[in-house]
């Protein structure tokens, strides 16, 4: 982690210690200005897609795994479900993030074109639109002007004010296809957990009466896992964002097993 984000974190590290003395390091001139120099949080761009796209994954396929289970229909239509679920949702899941990513870039850019148009035919009306948006927030008439003033020196800087302050939109800078990649993989990865034990009794001799009880264990490990992973997101505890995770998707498998073994008898 470096640039901003680094910086970032550790402001929040001096908060939650009550360290004033880290926070001023963090807040020092110094400090402020490598930030902004550097190019950071690229690592991070993708993580939000990464870890509940993961999510996803594994409860869906652990949820098809439990209600197949409690059918008592075996491992062949665990798999195949299991398998066809995985792949299918996968692949939705990722054209989703793909779609939405780009609807929400090609949204920006119509919206940019709109108000740089309006700001260089209408400059008078914009001005006063941005003023409003200035009073409504608590700036004195002076203090609007003033900000306004500021922005609309530069015709890009004044199209960038008004996107934000307006319409409150920013721009999203992340790739649509790598953001659908990156959702796809995960979902694949993590989503395989629940599988897992019943691809390996295909070379090993594992009974389903096991089988079932091991798959458990892997996916509550894996929910866990991911949903304490989410704290590099959302900065909540750990602990409790995996233990929350885990009875979310315990909540989904056990519905999923309870309807199956009710509707086992329509299965043979």
């Amino acid at each position: 982690m470096t640039g901003p984000s680094k910086r970032l974190e550790e402001a929040r590290k001096a908060f939650e210690h009550g360290d004033k003395q880290a926070s001023a390091r963090a807040h020092a001139h110094k400090a402020i200005s490598q930030a902004s120099e550097e190019h950071g949080g690229a690592e991070s761009q993708y993580l939000g897609e990464m870890v509940y796209g993961g999510l996803d994954g594994i409860i869906t396929t652990f949820a098809v795994v439990s209600g197949v289970a409690g059918a008592q229909l075996g491992t062949p239509v665990i798999l195949i479900l299991g398998l066809a679920n995985l792949f299918a949702d996968g692949f939705s899941m990722a054209t989703g993030a793909y779609l939405s990513t780009k609807s929400e870039q090609e949204y920006y850019r119509k919206e940019w074109e709109r108000e740089a148009w309006e700001v260089e035919h209408f400059p008078d009306g914009e001005r006063s639109e941005l003023i409003e948006v200035y009073l409504k927030r608590g700036y004195t008439e002076d203090e609007a002007h003033q900000l306004v003033q500021i922005q609309s020196r530069e015709p890009k800087r004044w199209v960038k004010a008004m996107m934000l302050d307006e319409l409150g939109m920013m721009e999203d800078e992340s790739n649509p296809l790598t953001n659908g990649l990156v959702t796809f993989i995960s979902f694949i990865i993590a989503g395989a957990v629940p599988l897992i034990v019943y691809l390996l009794g295909l070379a090993f001799p594992i009974s389903s009466e096991a089988a079932f009880p091991i798959s458990i264990a892997l996916s509550a490990l894996a929910l866990f896992g991911l949903g304490a992973s989410k704290v590099l997101v959302t900065k909540l505890n750990p602990i409790r964002s995996g233990l929350e995770m885990l009875i979310v998707g315990g909540l989904a498998a056990g519905v999923a097993y309870v309807v199956g073994a009710l509707l086992k008898g329509i299965g043979g």
